[in-house]
């Protein structure tokens, strides 16, 4: 297992005293305030295993009012508070740290407050789950863009307190380009309604963009507005294999200039990434005739027609292969096909986990950059562990790749583990070199506040943490992640 960050303060804290567990549970009622322990269980763990939560109390409040009465209370008794959304974050900011926080469950605050078809948008409140969203959308017959690989389970609130990407950031931006207004709840327990709907408001510091990224530090965003589209006509899907990234950016630019906004995905692929997902995805079968060492899953998406999305991928394919960027590519003949492509890709995060200890990387470097990163990645980490499993994937289309390496076959986990800060650490510098980030869309978290401390320029840290004292002088939100 990894190390983690600054678990010496946090096990200092003493455990919440029964006196204070009765004031907070008082607040929910007792139905809503969890302390034993198989029903605290689900909200101590986390996708990647890293960081066992520890708490005495989880509340799940089921209004506004309960959430600002519950920070009150905190703040006053500068007691620490923890907001989880659906708990699929991958850097461990939603896992309490000791008996002596408590966890802030959004769940309950699941209501659909406001569908308006004329002006696309869509008012929801934090526990809303990402599918329920982008089904809500599709009833009104727009669109909703934001797609995770979690969105079954992942909740609005924690799509936008970490600036969730995903897979349409390339033609739509990432949550906070997809979010008008919200609501929230500060340290304080004053509550911030800035439920807006308009795309056009210059009355001075936007509160939403604070908020929006911040991993619940700031205040706990209770609802949002959030921006629609209209639903395209037509989708056409298209696997690609090609020789390199060399040639994936070359199709990415065909793709662009021949596709336009119509081009809604991306997704690059290395060849050992495919053969874990073919090999641990049930029903998965390989879409082309033989293996490539890269792969591309491409989107087309039109407003007018089916006819007119095929079409477009079916010239940038044709001019591809004529410039003999591509080796081979199928493209999708059906929507179930189309599902198919996609869940490959969605379960290519899962389909590492039968394969041992992985070491994970976030990064994004600018798209031009993202051949010679790889190239210079994948030297430093072979030198650094013979045999090592090289799994990159990601969106091409904006620069970010998951550089995640999988131990060599038979190597021991845990000590493969153990050099996991040794190895991010050999690959952020060559990021840095590059003028990239070494976290693109998961966040800080507990995993990498040590990291951005040491590397962020000094006036940004600085003011990073003004804005925090002033919003959360107590330091009673999410204290020990991000800040």
């Amino acid at each position: 297992m990894i190390p983690t960050a600054s678990s010496s303060a946090a096990d200092a804290l003493p455990p919440i005293s029964d006196e204070l567990l009765a004031r907070f549970s008082a607040i929910t009622g007792p139905a809503n305030a969890l302390s034993a322990p198989d029903l605290l269980a689900p909200f101590l763990s986390e996708p990647r295993d890293l960081w066992p939560g520890r708490t005495r109390l989880v509340l799940r409040p089921g209004s506004v009012e309960e959430i600002s009465a519950i920070l009150a209370l905190a703040n006053e008794t500068k007691t620490p508070v923890v907001p989880q959304g659906g708990n699929t974050g991958l850097v461990g900011g939603q896992q309490p740290r000791s008996e002596g926080e408590i966890v802030l469950s959004l769940a309950r605050l699941n209501c659909v407050r406001e569908v308006d078809a004329v002006g696309r948008t869509l008012t929801v409140e934090a526990g809303v789950v990402l599918a329920e969203a982008q089904r809500l959308a599709e009833e009104a017959g727009l669109f909703f863009p934001l797609s995770l690989g979690s969105e079954g389970t992942c909740q609005i609130g924690g799509n936008l307190s970490s600036n969730a990407g995903g897979t349409g950031v390339l033609a739509y931006g990432n949550a906070r380009e997809l979010c008008l207004g919200v609501e929230a709840v500060l340290p304080s327990g004053e509550v911030l309604h800035g439920l807006r709907r308009l795309k056009k408001d210059n009355r001075g510091y936007d509160m939403r963009d604070l908020l929006i990224g911040s991993e619940g530090t700031l205040g706990v965003i209770t609802a949002a507005v959030l921006k629609l589209f209209p639903k395209p006509a037509g989708r056409a899907v298209a696997y690609v294999g090609l020789a390199s990234p060399e040639a994936a950016l070359d199709l990415l630019g065909v793709s662009e200039r021949l596709g336009g906004g119509r081009l809604t995905a991306f997704e690059l692929i290395a060849a050992q990434g495919m053969e874990f997902t073919l090999r641990h995805t049930p029903g998965a079968r390989d879409p082309l005739g033989q293996r490539h060492a890269w792969y591309v899953l491409m989107e087309i998406a039109s407003q007018t027609s089916e006819a007119d999305a095929s079409e477009t991928l079916e010239a940038i394919l044709g001019e591809a292969f004529e410039a003999g960027i591509v080796e081979d590519a199928a493209i999708a003949q059906s929507l179930g096909q189309a599902k198919d492509f996609w869940h490959m890709r969605e379960n290519l995060s899962w389909a590492q986990k039968p394969e041992g200890g992985s070491i994970k990387h976030d990064v994004s470097v600018p798209v031009a950059r993202v051949p010679r990163f790889l190239a210079e990645a994948g030297k430093a980490v072979t030198a650094a562990i013979p045999g090592v499993r090289i799994v990159a994937f990601g969106h091409l289309g904006d620069g970010n790749i998951h550089y995640n390496l999988s131990q060599p076959v038979g190597a021991d986990k845990a000590a493969f583990l153990d050099r996991w800060y040794e190895i991010n650490g050999i690959v952020h510098a060559i990021v840095a070199e590059l003028d990239g980030s070494f976290s693109a869309e998961h966040g800080i978290g507990q995993l990498k506040r040590e990291e951005l401390a040491r590397t962020k320029p000094a006036v940004e840290m600085n003011l990073m943490r003004a804005i925090k004292g002033v919003f959360d002088p107590n330091n009673i939100l999410n204290p020990g992640k991000l800040i």
